[in-house]
């Protein structure tokens, strides 16, 4: 008897058959998606890691693939390699100015080690939901140091630095990493808390506009009084020196300005009539 006739002959026995290969085939093999990550399971107990991510990975060198099992004794549980995201809630914050600012944010992240993931968290499902409430509260606690201002200066990412080393060290107990935080949107309430804010914030950019104006007064004054010194020094130096030579730079000073050859005043508008035995034509006399 052939194998068709016997197949023929018990068609039951031999369908049962084929659906039993079929679900060993099944349950022996598994296809490894290149985004995906797992950790093979032996009743319960994880015994090794398939595809894991790798940041030194080069394109086209992961794991993936056909791999096999023991069946009916190992299942394996499938993470995500892909960078995941968690979403927050719109969060109210006080900052350092009393401006209360509501606030969207989310993070990203990514799980480097698998097998952590798995014993404290099951799935990537669970480390975001664990994620997100401690994103709020590194975000309210971040922002309540400082003023609105901050969000609208470069100081904002130093404050999302801050904010992800926080969420980080939550992360790693995770076997998580995260990549980045960022901030959507953060807006004042609308109404009288938004206008009151921004006249806060006129009055304190005039404040800051007024006490650099008197600093810049005071230096000029500073560095004035500071020339003024070292010119009469370098005259004192002049006339310790040479008096009549000092007397004649003066004279010739005083002339120029007087006569208005300095440019200080109009060229023959006014008159000046002197004794020629006067002292203060003295230069033009010569030496006797």
């Amino acid at each position: 008897m052939n194998l068709i006739d016997r197949i023929g002959r018990y068609p039951v026995q031999t369908a049962l058959i084929a659906i039993a290969l079929l679900i060993l085939i099944t349950s022996t093999f598994s296809i490894v998606p290149e985004t995906k990550q797992g950790v093979v399971l032996r009743f319960g107990e994880p015994v090794r890691i398939v595809n894991r991510y790798d940041s030194k990975e080069g394109f086209g060198a992961d794991g993936a693939g056909l791999i096999w099992q023991i069946p009916f004794v190992e299942n394996i549980t499938w993470i995500d390699k892909r960078i995941l995201s968690v979403p927050m809630e719109r969060q109210q914050v006080l900052s350092t100015d009393q401006a209360r600012l509501q606030v969207d944010a989310f993070a990203r992240f990514r799980i480097v080690d698998p097998l952590r993931m798995v014993i404290t968290a099951k799935n990537s499902e669970n480390v975001a939901s664990a994620l997100r409430p401690i994103l709020g509260s590194a975000l309210r606690n971040e922002l309540g140091k400082r003023p609105f201002a901050t969000l609208l200066s470069a100081e904002r990412g130093q404050v999302m630095d801050n904010i992800q080393a926080g969420l980080n060290r939550v992360a790693r107990q995770y076997g998580a990493e995260i990549v980045d935080v960022r901030i959507k949107r953060a807006d004042l309430p609308s109404g009288a808390p938004l206008e009151s804010a921004l006249e806060r914030m006129r009055t304190a950019r005039r404040q800051e506009a007024l006490t650099i104006q008197a600093q810049g007064l005071k230096q000029a004054q500073i560095l004035r009084a500071q020339a003024d010194a070292d010119a009469a020094k370098t005259y004192a130096a002049a006339f310790g020196k040479d008096a009549d030579f000092y007397d004649f730079y003066r004279a010739m000073q005083s002339y120029e300005r007087t006569f208005g050859t300095d440019g200080s005043s109009p060229e023959g508008s006014s008159s000046i009539i002197l004794s020629p035995d006067n002292t203060y034509l003295k230069e033009f006399q010569g030496r006797r």
